[in-house]
């Protein structure tokens, strides 16, 4: 019989959070190898928390508002008529949507399993998690409302893109028979099965709602103090060890190259969408381009890992395969218009 015992190293290991972990390791690492850095690493850290509050606080509310509403099931209506209305409200909503990429996984699944084309599903997943309106109010802080604006455009042409190419071969090989024998729809953040209730906007009026508002606005609060917190810390040592002409040689300047190194390192820098934000900020400080610090969040945001399983464990790996390199190639092209535009 297999041991289902837990040991106390691992239950102690399971609840520490790796993100505070991964900032505090960071901040032993400076105080113990450059004990001068940790000060102007830290006022750093704080101060830009500190211009970062207002953007943070309407980023929870609106997520908690929206959570407490049910107003995320009205998604579902997006999916039904005729394939390209589908393809075009879903690329809209899904760069709007509140939803985390582990509560994609059980409304996809529910969605494929209910007969909606793979063209309309490819257009929510490549939007989805780009943007949504704490990813908006974070980047229009950090950023400018300028390269905000233009991420939820791309993030909508990018959805675009991929359910329109994926409705024109959809009769090819690459995208028959698109799911696997038994998807995998758990998901991690506990939601119900969509399409279960109609919005009820004034939520105060219900304890129940009032609780979820409570606990998912505090939720998304700790979730974004953690990733800002790293990121921050990130940003400012790049700023002081990571010279301005290395990134200028490589991600910076006019021409296709950096836009394409933007995209191609996207996925394998990409730490987590929130924190990519003061990161590409630093970035562009040392010199990087336009363009390529557009590939870089596109294509970073699309292949990160929870966005990218929130697709490997519903589709076959040709589906997968497709995924990304629609992404790439949106991402790409994305990048080369902010640049001509910027």
């Amino acid at each position: 019989m297999a041991d289902t015992t837990q040991s106390p190293r691992n239950s102690i290991w399971s609840r520490i959070d790796k993100a505070w972990l991964v900032t505090a390791l960071i901040l032993l690492a400076v105080a113990v190898f450059d004990p001068p850095q940790l000060s102007p690493t830290l006022t750093f850290t704080i101060q830009a928390l500190a211009s970062t509050a207002p953007y943070i606080l309407f980023a929870v509310l609106a997520i908690g508002y929206l959570k407490a509403t049910g107003a995320e099931n009205t998604i579902s209506k997006a999916f039904q008529g005729r394939e390209s209305r589908m393809i075009i409200l879903a690329a809209l909503l899904g760069g709007i949507s509140p939803f985390c990429s582990c509560e994609v996984i059980p409304f996809i699944a529910a969605l494929l399993a209910a007969g909606t084309p793979l063209s309309a599903v490819m257009a929510f997943w490549l939007a989805s998690p780009l943007m949504d309106p704490a990813m908006f109010s974070i980047t229009a802080g950090t950023l400018g409302f300028d390269f905000a604006i233009a991420k939820t455009l791309a993030a909508v042409g990018l959805g675009l893109f991929g359910g329109f190419t994926t409705m024109a071969l959809a009769k090819s090989a690459v995208f028959a028979d698109p799911l696997r024998e038994t998807p995998q729809v758990g998901g991690c953040c506990g939601v119900k099965a969509p399409f279960s209730e109609k919005p009820v906007w004034a939520f105060w009026q219900d304890a129940t709602r009032r609780t979820v508002f409570k606990n998912a606005t505090l939720e998304n609060a700790f979730f974004l103090l953690k990733w800002l917190t790293l990121a921050y810390v990130l940003e400012a040592l790049m700023i002081h060890y990571v010279p301005a002409e290395w990134v200028a040689t490589f991600l910076g300047g006019e021409g296709v190259q950096p836009i394409f190194l933007g995209a191609l390192v996207g996925a394998p820098a990409y730490l987590n969408g929130y924190a990519a934000v003061p990161l590409v900020a630093a970035l562009l400080q040392q010199g990087m381009a336009n363009g390529a610090a557009m590939s870089f969040m596109l294509a970073g945001g699309v292949s990160c890992i929870p966005a990218a399983i929130a697709v490997w464990a519903l589709v076959k790996p040709r589906i997968f395969a497709a995924y990304l390199g629609l992404a790439f190639v949106g991402s790409f092209t994305a990048g080369l218009i902010w640049q001509a535009v910027a």
